[in-house]
């Protein structure tokens, strides 16, 4: 079997516009695994997210990765492990983003928590249902974070500068959303690791992706497939470009693999 691993971006790639895994995307997915393909669902989302978009039978095929690399629940090897920012750096991150820009809307996901320092309509931006808890700041500033999220204006470039050393910092939503992860966490690092204890190359795993988190895996893996609506870094690093994740970009390739 030539691609005995297949992972999957979720947003943009396996879900459509709407949030919706289309019945010619999931069948595909099945009809694959069947087959003895391995999924990994590779996204920058919480598992409660991930768990609204699957049904029962998805969610037990496949392993997962979480807030881009920060949490890995594996269903093929039993791995599970979290990989945090440390809390002297989520205070010092906040301290610094609000002395910045003291209205900037910030949040913190914390193994499957979310919290927030005020009340903000986050589902204009990153389409969710649920909204974060309403925590006050000295508390925030004392939490691991799987990942801290910010939108608002905010001088990038000596944002950068000062925690890059420190943190994976990835800007997506066509600039809108910021999300800051610990330096040790990302989809290409979690995807390896889970890789090694499968026993797979690299060189064996085709990804699907859309946009800037999905860069490292797109350099790394044997067979990058960029959606349709990708970004145009990921469609110079890709083997091929499928459809659009609204035209069922995902089930295109997979059912010529099954086919």
């Amino acid at each position: 079997m030539k691609f005995p691993i297949i992972v999957l971006d979720l947003d943009g790639t396996l879900l459509n516009s709407k949030k919706e895994i289309s019945n010619r995307n999931y069948k595909a997915i099945m009809d694959c695994s069947n087959r003895g393909m391995k999924f990994i669902f590779a996204t920058a989302r919480p598992p409660r997210a991930v768990r609204s978009f699957m049904n029962e039978e998805m969610l037990k095929l496949g392993s997962f990765i979480y807030y881009n690399g920060a949490y890995i629940d594996c269903k093929h090897t039993g791995m599970n492990k979290h990989i945090s920012i440390e809390a002297e750096v989520t205070a010092e991150l906040l301290d610094y983003c609000l002395k910045c820009n003291p209205d900037l809307d910030l949040s913190l996901e914390v193994k499957d928590e979310w919290v927030t320092l005020r009340e903000y309509d986050y589902s204009t931006v990153i389409q969710v249902k649920d909204t974060p808890i309403v925590r006050p700041l000295e508390e925030l500033k004392c939490l691991e974070a799987s990942k801290i999220l910010f939108t608002g204006k905010m001088d990038m470039i000596s944002f950068q500068e000062k925690f890059k050393m420190k943190l994976n910092i990835l800007i997506t939503d066509n600039g809108n959303l910021v999300q800051v992860s610990s330096l040790k966490a990302s989809k290409v690092s979690a995807v390896a690791a889970l890789c090694k204890e499968m026993n797979v190359s690299l060189e064996n795993v085709m990804v699907f992706g859309d946009d800037s988190n999905d860069i490292g895996l797109f350099n790394t893996c044997g067979w990058p497939v960029a959606m349709g609506n990708a970004i145009d870094e990921l469609k110079l690093r890709s083997k091929e470009i499928t459809e659009t994740n609204n035209n069922d970009g995902v089930a295109m390739i997979l059912e010529r693999l099954c086919g």
